[in-house]
């Protein structure tokens, strides 16, 4: 049985999702990933976009609520916003909080698609290298 990691956000339709994606496609032999929000906004198409440009595919995602995953314990809980954490629901365990920039409102004031794309881009990176390091982390927190 792998460890699972749950990956929660506001509206589980950008940050978590990315999460999840990479978790799957870099650790998806050691961990079972999971993303949920707080309340669900639908998964973000520039969310998506972006990926698929990192080769990783979460095309057929879905926005779901903690309340509608397959399971409800999990190994690590991490919340990857503020609102998400200050909301959190509670969870047995260790609650670990990394907060990443939300490309939605850093693309607000974009002139264009390409431009909201830098925002989106940045903040898949910076997902990335986290879930990378994320076996690491976890390990020094045990």
């Amino acid at each position: 049985m792998k460890p699972s990691i749950l990956f929660l956000c506001t509206g589980n339709s950008c940050r978590s999702q990315m999460a999840e994606g990479w978790g799957r496609h870099l650790l998806g032999e050691r961990f079972d990933f999971f993303s949920a929000g707080i309340a669900k906004h639908g998964v973000n198409p520039l969310a998506v976009k972006v990926m698929a440009e990192a080769g990783v595919d979460i095309g057929n995602h879905y926005s779901k609520t903690v309340d509608e995953l397959p399971q409800q314990r999990f190994d690590h809980v991490i919340t990857l916003c503020g609102h998400a954490n200050e909301t959190c629901p509670y969870f047995p365990g260790p609650v670990i909080h990394h907060g990443f920039d939300d490309p939605p409102a850093l693309a607000a004031g974009a002139a264009d698609e390409e431009e909201a794309l830098v925002h989106y881009r940045r903040v898949r990176d910076e997902i990335g290298s986290f879930i990378k390091k994320l076996p690491r982390e976890l390990a020094q927190r045990q």
